[in-house]
């Protein structure tokens, strides 16, 4: 090959190589730091950017976008001398690239030693349960920290988050034991509770119940009382008139009787017949064992013999138009007809009805009690009033000549 090829070749590698230098594709989100001649130059934003061959390199290329960290987990002692093991979740982002790499040789490590021993800091103030409930708290420091820290190296920290907390094993075991008494306690405290408040339940039900069974009792006392006195006064109203009714009956008959007597005038002889009449029935009974004929006995029989006229004298008994009492018929007045008792009207009451009757018009009202509403002491009502008022009344009974 002859030597002016080969120098041309050599020319066109060379053109390329210092075009490939010269000519850097800076992608989205992302940073290059040049340098020129091991100083700092300038930081190329995303886009086609042009180097000086030789003179400019590209120093690191930085991530712009938020990432995220996590770090194992961090043995950590707690105030009350209980070792935990802690990992934790950093989200940051790069604000200033030429910081980022000039301000500290790694900042992915120097970021995990400064969360490690601010996460000790934080939670050796605290005992294991302020530190299982204490995590907001936590965070919130450790991105206080890290954030005021990492600000010189080009750094925001945006959270921080704790991932788990994880106890030693006999640490877990009694906080297992200890939840489960505490909710065994809380679940008998429920329970008894609620057996409490649905005793009290039923306790009330039955006193309401026991209350409104003894107030219907109550007042069907006081309505069968007045219902029961009401009956009596009318009962004995029914008494009374059917007592007056049977009185005027009685009389009336008596009367009939005594003017039939006086119209027929009755002679020594009629009272003589009906003695003897009477007679046979004093002998009746059996307790009877003797019978004493009385004195009055030969009385009675002459009497009766005169009723035939044997003596000549006194009529006989069948001569109703002959002379009586030893008197001759010529002398003897005409006897006067008897008068037609009327007893069209005997049975006719003029007594009011049961419904118009003053004891059946008392109502509750009137004695005080409301119906339907029970009362605590209802007033007694005024029985001698109402019996007063029944006694002033008087009866419209018997016939219409008699009143």
């Amino acid at each position: 090959m002859e030597p002016a090829l080969i120098a041309l070749i050599v020319i066109v590698l060379f053109v390329v190589v210092v075009l490939a230098k010269s000519v850097t594709i800076v992608p989205q989100a992302q940073a290059k730091v040049v340098e020129r001649l091991g100083r700092y130059s300038r930081t190329l934003s995303p886009g086609l950017a042009l180097l000086v061959p030789f003179v400019d390199r590209v120093r690191a290329t930085i991530d712009l976008r938020e990432q995220v960290i996590s770090f194992p987990p961090q043995p950590v002692i707690t105030a009350d001398n209980l070792q935990v093991g802690i990992d934790t979740v950093v989200y940051f982002q790069v604000t200033d690239p030429r910081l980022a790499v000039y301000g500290i040789a790694n900042y992915i490590t120097g970021m995990e030693q400064l969360t490690t021993t601010t996460l000790r800091n934080v939670v050796g103030g605290l005992n294991l349960e302020g530190a299982l409930t204490g995590r907001d708290g936590i965070n919130s420091q450790l991105r206080t920290v890290l954030d005021g820290t990492t600000g010189p190296w080009g750094l925001r920290v945006a959270r921080v988050e704790i991932k788990a907390i994880d106890p030693p094993p006999s640490i877990q075991d009694s906080m297992e034991k200890q939840m489960r008494a505490d909710r065994d306690k809380r679940a008998v405290i429920l329970t008894a509770e609620g057996q409490r408040h649905a005793a009290i339940t039923t306790a009330e039900g039955q006193k309401a119940a026991a209350i409104l069974s003894a107030e219907g009792k109550k007042q069907a006392a006081i309505l069968d009382a007045e219902a029961e006195r009401q009956s009596r006064i009318l009962r004995a109203e029914g008494e009374r008139a059917a007592l007056f009714l049977q009185a005027q009956g009685q009389a009336k008959s008596i009367e009939t009787v005594f003017q039939a007597i006086h119209d027929g005038k009755p002679d020594q002889g009629l009272l003589a017949y009906q003695y003897l009449q009477t007679l046979p029935k004093i002998a009746q009974g059996d307790a009877n064992k003797m019978w004493i004929v009385p004195s009055e006995f030969s009385k009675a029989l002459e009497g009766l013999s005169r009723l035939g006229g044997s003596d000549g004298e006194s009529r006989s008994w069948l001569d109703v138009d002959g002379p009586g009492n030893g008197s001759d018929g010529a002398s003897a007045a005409p006897t006067a007809p008897a008068q037609k008792l009327d007893t069209s009207s005997w049975f006719d009451s003029n007594l009011p009805a049961a419904a118009d009757q003053p004891e059946a018009k008392i109502s509750l009202s009137s004695i005080g009690v409301e119906p339907g509403l029970p009362s605590a002491e209802p007033p007694r009502p005024s029985l001698a009033a109402a019996t007063e008022e029944v006694r002033n009344t008087p009866p419209q009974i018997g016939p219409p000549d008699q009143q």
